[in-house]
């Protein structure tokens, strides 16, 4: 895609809370996982419009977040940064990607399975023990945890 710079974020930058939670309503929740992942952004004239939480654990990695600036989803950005995650796995010998969503973030599922995940299993009542508000996603209330798996 023209004019999109994937990168990895500095160690001496913040990370972009803005976007990361979008895609994870829980500051809390996302800052007991960015120490010990490696965090990609992408940049369109440099300003960074999308994010992808990395987190290596063995021989496995979970994508922890992802996330692309409300006006510039639909664009492929969020597909960019995907590939790109799985590249970097690749690099570093890892065997299995695994991500986890909301039953109701179709574009996400979408986006997920059309780069080769799996669904491996369904957290019944996951997003209604972990949040103490409700989630909503187009118009659907967000109440199982999905997971999907690549093998690499």
């Amino acid at each position: 895609m023209a004019g999109i710079r994937i990168r990895a974020l500095s160690p001496t930058e913040q990370p972009p809370m803005h976007l990361l939670l979008l895609a994870d309503p829980s500051e809390e929740l996302v800052l007991s996982y960015l120490h010990k992942s490696r965090i990609f952004v992408a940049e369109k004239a440099g300003t960074i419009v999308g994010v992808l939480v990395l987190q290596p654990q063995g021989q496995q990695a979970e994508i922890m977040n992802i996330a692309v600036a409300e006006q510039q989803q639909g664009q492929g950005i969020g597909r960019l940064l995907l590939k790109h995650a799985i590249m970097q796995a690749s690099k570093q010998k890892i065997k299995q990607l695994v991500v986890c969503t909301g039953n109701s973030s179709l574009p996400a599922l979408s986006l997920y399975q059309g780069c080769g995940f799996s669904v491996v299993s369904i957290d019944e009542g996951y997003f209604l023990r972990a949040y103490p508000e409700p989630i909503f996603e187009n118009g659907l209330p967000c109440t199982d945890r999905i997971k999907l798996r690549l093998e690499l």
